[in-house]
């Protein structure tokens, strides 16, 4: 990669455009409101990264080159990802980046952005990033060995107050003056704190359970005037080779709560974001023996540093990657049907739902 242009001048924006500049990449961000530019140049990027980079571009979307870019990042609303995929595939570059989650659970353009994406042969990908953290990975390599044994069962809760996000948005009062307040847009514990769920479905995958084919959950829907979310998600899924587990994501835990954990036979492997300050971690043990503890220092600029060199990475040597649009997909597919399980007060099955199928992509 050597060019990147990103829409949306936000949070995600300017940690992508860092982590991007970090890498050595050129970058050009975009945004239809003046603000945001403004706000990107003289305090967001400067009061993170010390600095206000010169080489970094910004530009109004109508002005902004096309056709120009290897990879394309959507770091805008969850509601314009799909509509503004779709117009990245159109320019040809290498690789699309969509923030999570990857559109809304109403969204009737997802399986028309894979396809095009396929026929046009260009790499998207969701920014799932905790999937591809040094933790997950030692997490991974740890779920297949004798220290588990047979997988009975797994967790997975991201319980964190939201005011921490709110904070990184000061022009925010708060929910309902953005995409969070409406689950409809994406919003709501169920998206905007996905990695949940797509870490429970990442693991899944890992142990060779399959895709999720049953979803039951009950949601706590909070209406406050044009606002409408849900703060409290809680999901019991089932998957296709008959893992049952359960996932928690809320917006008002304090302190936060970010953990996963794997059951088996013989023992145990834990996952746990922000274990101690600058570190995650993995803990793991059997029977009644003494747990062992591995931490994994970061920052939180390495998690998109990361993110943005795994992308770059496989997308040079064509082989598949847990961000890939289909495992974003699939995630937007339980959010939806956890609406619907709420909704009608019932249990939903997914497995006579058309996968989104990888077999065609690059690496595949």
């Amino acid at each position: 990669m050597d060019k990147v242009k990103i829409y949306g001048a936000g949070s995600i924006g300017n940690h992508m455009a860092h982590a991007a500049r970090s890498l050595g990449w050129s970058v050009a961000i975009c945004d239809p409101d003046p603000a945001a530019l403004e706000r990107t140049r003289h305090d967001i990027y400067p009061s993170r990264y010390g600095q206000w980079d010169e080489a970094i571009e910004l530009y109004d979307p109508a002005d902004a080159p096309t056709g120009q870019h290897d990879l394309i990042i959507i770091g805008t609303p969850p509601d314009a990802h799909m509509p503004l995929a779709l117009a990245a595939i159109d320019e040809g570059p290498k690789a699309i980046l969509i923030e999570k989650p990857a559109s809304t659970p109403e969204s009737e353009l997802d399986r028309q952005v894979f396809e095009r994406a396929r026929a046009a042969g260009v790499r998207v990908f969701v920014g799932y990033d905790h999937v591809v953290g040094l933790a997950t990975q030692r997490f991974d390599e740890l779920a297949g060995t004798d220290t588990v044994g047979t997988v009975t069962t797994l967790d997975v809760e991201f319980r964190e107050y939201w005011g921490g996000i709110f904070a990184a948005h000061p022009w925010l009062d708060g929910p309902a003056d953005s995409y969070l307040g409406y689950w409809r847009r994406g919003g709501g514990a169920l998206g905007e704190h996905s990695h949940a769920l797509n870490l429970w479905q990442h693991m899944a995958h890992v142990v060779g359970a399959g895709r999720v084919v049953e979803v039951s959950a009950l949601l706590d829907i909070v209406t406050d005037g044009a606002a409408e979310y849900d703060r409290l998600a809680a999901l019991h899924l089932t998957t296709e080779h008959g893992l049952r587990g359960r996932v928690v994501q809320d917006v008002v835990t304090q302190p936060t709560r970010k953990w996963a954990r794997l059951q088996g036979s013989t023992g145990y492997v834990e996952w746990a974001a922000g274990y101690a300050p600058g570190a995650d971690a993995v803990i793991h043990g059997s029977g009644n023996s003494a747990p062992e503890t591995e931490k994994f220092t970061k920052s939180r600029p390495d998690d998109f540093i990361a993110e943005l060199d795994h992308i770059n990475t496989h997308v040079q040597d064509g082989s598949t990657s847990p961000l890939e649009l289909s495992r974003g997909l699939d995630t937007m597919m339980v959010i939806a049907a956890a609406h619907r399980s709420h909704r009608e007060q019932r249990v939903v099955r997914l497995d006579e739902a058309e996968p989104y199928d990888i077999r065609g992509m690059a690496g595949a």
